[in-house]
């Protein structure tokens, strides 16, 4: 029989756990519909590598932009006040979609992202040490891992809206093909470009409509108070955190983290389009495949984390990333590929870890540490655009494609991984 003291989820707090757990699926669908769009932009709208990443810029940016305001917010009010902003505003940037694909402006679409998740800023600064408190502090790192496991979930029916309800539909007309049209039928290439972008739309029309039913959800229910707002001086608060090593180092470390899952889970389909001349619905089946891998390998590692300290297994997966990673650069053609897809498997455990680590002992300062942890998701607004520089740019080996060179910047943020798993092991004994 389980003490109180290692209880993951007390049963006061079963229905407050599975419905806030339900927004990491939400958050996960938003994040995963979104990264094959990056190939699509690019191929609908004539651009490079580098501006339709863009995409991932503006997305993780609102990240950036929301996450200490949020904080910010819940210390004054509460978690549920929190939940209802950032649902109110993700739902408000699905529907932004509707006019940008009017408008066919890619700017447009930008915002509408930006504000996506600004909303999305809200939720998760909010949702994860709200879900640390769920609990025993002994069990909270568990805790988090098994919430963060339905987050992959969200994430492969995303991927699977992507694959079947937009990639699928877009026209299959080849870069080439579009140009050559655009060159010699102007109008015919501008109603293609409508057509497409419309099929982009749809689906996050649909999602703000859903997102909205969850926020009434959350307006009906009766939430615990226990996270209930507290005064005190914000910058004294700041002041401790920036003082304690191991939740700045946390910090940078989730900032590679991000950065590191973003460019793999974007850059599949352009690394199979590239080096193995596959369309795009079939490319993004091996994202799923990856994504299924990541959903098998959470779950594993949540039961995992009983018998080994968090640190231990961080240290251990980042290697294993590192390793694949070097296959996914320096293996040719279909085996290349199972390599990168392999990678996943080593980055499930990663986010949830170091937020857990990072917030460990911290009290109620877990509500602005949680910010910087959040502020840390701008990993996957600014590594993406550099890698897709590099696709566009990258000649250094005739040996070596451009897109297998740019999986060097993974490479090197699973590195840092490592070395935070080792000192963190080692150190702090978590």
């Amino acid at each position: 029989m389980k003490t109180q003291k290692n209880t993951i989820i007390p049963e006061r707090m079963i229905f407050p756990f599975i419905l806030v757990t339900s927004l990491f699926a939400l958050w996960g669908f938003a994040n995963d519909i979104t990264n094959p769009m990056v190939a699509a932009f690019r191929n609908i709208l004539l651009i490079t590598n580098f501006e339709s990443s863009l995409v991932q810029f503006a997305f993780y940016g609102g990240y950036c932009f929301m996450a200490i305001p949020a904080a910010i917010f819940i210390r004054k009010f509460n978690y549920k006040k929190g939940i209802l902003v950032g649902l109110a505003l993700y739902s408000a940037g699905c529907f932004l979609f509707l006019p940008a694909g009017n408008a066919m402006a890619f700017w447009a679409f930008l915002v509408a992202y930006f504000i996506m998740t600004c909303g999305l800023a809200f939720l998760e600064t909010t949702s994860n040490p709200y879900i640390l408190s769920m609990g025993p502090e002994d069990t909270a790192t568990r805790r988090l891992n098994l919430a963060q496991a339905f987050n992959p979930m969200g994430s492969l029916t995303g991927m699977l809206i992507a694959k079947e309800l937009i990639l699928a539909r877009l026209n299959p007309a080849v870069e080439k093909e579009r140009i050559a049209l655009q060159r010699s039928d102007p109008d015919a290439f501008a109603i293609m470009q409508k057509a497409d972008l419309d099929v982009v739309s749809g689906p996050y029309l649909i999602l703000g409509i859903v997102v909205f039913v969850f926020l009434i959800v959350f307006l009906i229910s009766k939430l615990p108070q226990n996270a209930s707002g507290v005064e005190g001086n914000i910058s004294s608060t700041f002041k401790r955190l920036l003082r304690n090593r191991l939740y700045v180092a946390s910090v940078i470390a989730q900032v590679f983290y991000v950065g590191v899952q973003i460019m793999v889970w974007t850059f599949i389909i352009q690394y199979a389009e590239n080096e193995l001349k596959m369309e795009k619905p079939t490319a993004q089946g091996y994202n799923m495949v990856a994504m299924a891998i990541f959903v098998s390998s959470r779950f594993i590692c949540t039961f995992l984390l009983k018998y080994f300290k968090p640190s231990l297994l961080l240290l251990v997966l980042a290697l294993g990333g590192a390793g694949f990673t070097l296959g996914a650069i320096f293996i040719k053609g279909i085996f290349g590929l199972y390599s990168l897809v392999a990678i996943s498997a080593c980055m499930s455990l990663m986010f949830p870890t170091i937020y857990g680590i990072a917030l460990k002992g911290l009290g109620d300062d877990a509500k602005l540490g949680s910010a910087g942890l959040i502020l840390a998701i701008g990993g996957g607004c600014l590594m993406p655009p550099l890698q897709g520089l590099l696709i566009d740019k990258a000649v250094w080996f005739e040996c070596l494609s451009s897109v297998r060179i740019s999986f060097v910047l993974p490479l090197f943020c699973f590195i840092v991984i490592a070395l935070y798993g080792y000192r963190t092991y080692r150190y702090s004994k978590i």
